[in-house]
């Protein structure tokens, strides 16, 4: 069964490399802590299995938490140091289309060949030597073991490593001795987890802080910055603020990562490999004296590349001949901060967006619509009346607003192909998240907020599957509804550019992606 045997086709191997890997899947409550697979002091248990401990004290390894931009930092950070011409390992999370999207090796994602083989590497020495009390790791923890598996097999000269959750439990934090750690922006998001307050959730970003071993920051909340600070100088810590990156520097060029945020991130990640290359015996030139960043930085922070973050993806899959226009604008964000971000870039591409457009003979109209699901331990209070003020501020108005559920499945994981629909479905968040945009939406045109459910309309798709469709917005029964709906209109009325907002979760995104590229 471990290496899918050598009659399994290629695909069905991967498949079933795929079903090895969600059987470490646990879905437990807070309060459930039946679950030995997931305590953080096992985590050096599977490290000593396989034979890991050497290699990662070996490892010269940039360590990153935060609550947002933690990915984008350690994208731009992996992409500068690339260009300064370092073998670079970058595991992120979570991926949007396939597992191997976590691992990057140069850039690229790891190829099917080898993930494989060290994916079957780790996974039978532990299958073999695990047992009751001391079970197989957990979903990510096994991740995160087999990104360090992958590093010292493929030498990579630096390991860059996004914390997946918090920072003192993760599974990323069994490193003892990086060469310098990042904490991004802080913020409110897996609050069930981390804590109520900011000073609580700061507590825990900072446990990957390690004694003597230097740490930037961005600017936080004092209350934040606060519990930081304490936390850096009981382990002397040098704890530096890195502030946004001058656009001037760029020599005229923009990042590629888009945002105005991207700047804090791009800050973070030029002190990150400021410092690395000091610490490693590959001293550039004081920043602060030159005024310049070096080639190879401004070629890495105007390369790099992360799918979901604001990414823009014209639909080619419109009648051909005669295309209807629409546009997806996709961004993950899932906090009250980053929808905030997220709205600001959207309303900027829609203002450059019709500024290019100006000219034209037959110049469209546009319609803004938002494509929306969120997890239901985020708070949709926190996260629409965010987005919609944003956008309305800037001139922004959604002409409708569509909540649908994820399609990806984690028994799915890394899987291209899209999972069946389930025919029995339960739209009950999805309909709670639609109560939210109703009232926000009559709320803010002076109307009556509190019948929202009473101006709306339950109908049947093609499917037989029931959805429900309101003044200002519309729950669809699935995805593939979702997008089918949103070409049809496109395909109806040539004379409008469809602009489709998709955000509230990564998942939602590389959904939407997995669909629309294939």
């Amino acid at each position: 069964m471990a290496q899918g045997g050598s009659t399994e086709s290629a695909a069905a191997r991967y498949e079933s490399t795929l079903e090895a890997l969600s059987s470490l899947i646990t879905k437990k409550s807070r309060a459930d802590k039946s679950n030995k697979g997931d305590r953080f002091d096992l985590l050096f248990d599977y490290l000593k299995i396989l034979e890991l401990e050497e290699p990662i004290s070996q490892m010269k390894i940039i360590h990153v938490a935060g609550t947002k931009g933690k990915g984008s930092t350690c994208t731009f950070t992996e992409s500068i140091l690339r260009h300064c011409g370092f073998r670079t390992g970058l595991f992120t999370s979570p991926h949007l289309i396939d597992v191997r999207e976590r691992f990057r090796l140069d850039g690229v994602e790891i190829n099917e060949e080898k993930f494989l083989e060290y994916f079957w590497w780790c996974y039978d020495r532990l299958k073999e030597k695990t047992n009751d009390d001391m079970p197989m790791p957990t979903y990510f923890r096994f991740l995160a073991l087999l990104a360090f598996k992958i590093f010292a097999e493929e030498k990579v000269d630096v390991a860059i490593l996004e914390v997946g959750l918090g920072g003192r439990f993760d599974a990323t934090n069994v490193v003892q001795t990086p060469t310098v750690c990042g904490i991004s922006s802080l913020g409110y998001d897996h609050m069930e987890i981390l804590g109520n307050t900011l000073g609580e959730i700061a507590g825990e970003k900072a446990g990957i802080l390690k004694h003597g071993i230097p740490a930037f920051t961005v600017p936080q909340p004092d209350e934040a910055m606060h519990v930081l600070e304490k936390k850096a100088s009981k382990l002397n810590v040098p704890l530096q603020v890195a502030h946004p990156l001058d656009a001037s520097l760029l020599n005229g060029q923009k990042l590629a990562l888009e945002g105005e945020h991207q700047y804090l991130n791009a800050g973070l990640a030029v002190a990150l490999c400021s410092t690395w290359l000091q610490r490693t015996g590959h001293p550039i030139t004081n920043l602060n004296e030159t005024g310049r960043l070096p080639e190879q930085f401004i070629k890495g922070l105007t390369t790099a590349s992360l799918q979901g973050r604001a990414q823009i993806v014209h639909d080619q899959f419109t009648d051909i001949e005669s295309p209807g226009d629409l546009v997806f604008y996709l961004d993950g964000a899932h906090s009250p901060e980053s929808m905030e971000a997220c709205a600001r870039w959207f309303s900027l591409c829609i203002k450059e967006d019709n500024q290019q457009h100006s000219e034209e003979r037959f110049k469209k109209d546009t319609a803004q619509i938002l494509l929306f699901n969120c997890m239901s331990v985020r708070d949709p209070q926190l996260l629409l009346p965010r987005l919609m003020r944003t956008c309305t501020s800037h001139g922004v108005n959604f002409k409708k607003a569509l909540f649908v559920p994820n399609i990806s499945v984690y028994n799915k994981v890394g899987s291209n192909t899209v999972p069946t629909i389930d025919p029995q479905v339960d739209l009950s968040w999805q309909f709670a998240l639609q109560r939210v945009w109703e009232n926000l939406v009559q709320g803010d045109k002076g109307g009556d907020a509190s019948n929202t459910d009473q101006v709306c309309e339950e109908v049947k798709d093609d499917t037989g599957m029931i959805a429900r469709n309101c003044k200002n917005s519309s729950v669809f029964s699935s995805l593939p509804l979702a997008i089918k709906w949103l070409r049809d209109a496109a395909q109806k009325d040539r004379f409008v550019r469809f602009q489709v907002l998709v955000t509230g979760s990564l998942h939602l995104v590389g959904d939407v992606l997995r669909l629309i590229k294939k």
